[in-house]
């Protein structure tokens, strides 16, 4: 197991984030992480089996608020109690080492909720603390112990690594408007937000452009009319 090194994939991305603080949205259904983590494994045994797992783990023992004049996180009290462990294991799981390492093991289905009460396997949280993901490679035979609802087993054959990259607060609502802008500029799900955006701007320039715009003027004709009473019998007909 000493053999094995995991690198985390866009790690410039998650540095970018983490220079301004990330926040991670949770919620009662469950939301997926931006960016998800994933992760390149070298090292393996071409022929054993092993799980790959994920965990999400406190920081500290502390709970934070956002002070929004000097766009710090500040300390606010002590955590909440401690929540149910969860553990997402990855759907690929039980493979091979030669499988794991052809491949860039993505997270990118795992979500996040504050509800201590979930049955879907999701990673449960409290909003406003700071985690650290963690990433478990645990060997077939050390998995006994393995569950999605218990801590990771621990042994010779599980090796853990962690990023610290990749810590985030947890947050209901986005609290830093950097991190609501680089989220929709880099997000591909936000694509919706930054056409619209894009369309906006342009719309608005036309809007200014023919400001003082206005159609000619002309004599309708009895087909005009004609038109009028089709469209008017239409609406009657379809409540439009």
């Amino acid at each position: 197991m000493e053999e094995i090194q995991v690198e985390l994939q866009c790690a410039d991305l998650w540095k970018r984030f983490h220079d301004i603080g990330t926040e991670m949205i949770i919620t009662k259904a469950g939301r997926r992480m931006f960016p998800a983590m994933r992760v390149k494994i070298t090292g393996l045994d071409p022929h054993q089996q092993y799980y790959i797992a994920m965990d999400i783990v406190p920081v500290d023992n502390k709970r934070y608020r956002y002070v929004y004049h000097s766009s710090k996180w500040m300390v606010a009290g002590n955590a909440d109690s401690p929540v149910p462990p969860r553990v997402y294991i990855h759907p690929d799981s039980l493979a091979s080492g030669d499988t794991w390492m052809r491949q860039v093991v993505s997270f990118d289905k795992l979500k996040l909720t504050n509800n201590e009460l979930d049955d879907q396997g999701h990673i449960i949280l409290h909003s406003m603390h700071k985690y650290q993901p963690r990433v478990h490679v645990i060997r077939k035979d050390f998995s006994s112990d393995l569950s999605p609802t218990k801590p990771v087993p621990s042994g010779d054959g599980v090796k853990t690594f962690n990023f610290p990259e990749t810590v985030f607060t947890t947050v209901t609502a986005y609290q830093n408007q950097q991190i609501t802008r680089l989220k929709i500029d880099r997000n591909p799900f936000a694509k919706g937000f930054r056409d619209s955006g894009r369309n906006r701007t342009g719309l608005e320039a036309i809007m200014e452009t023919y400001a003082f715009w206005r159609p000619p003027v002309r004599t309708l004709t009895f087909e005009d009319f004609t038109t009028m009473q089709k469209q008017q019998d239409l609406e009657s007909i379809w409540g439009w």
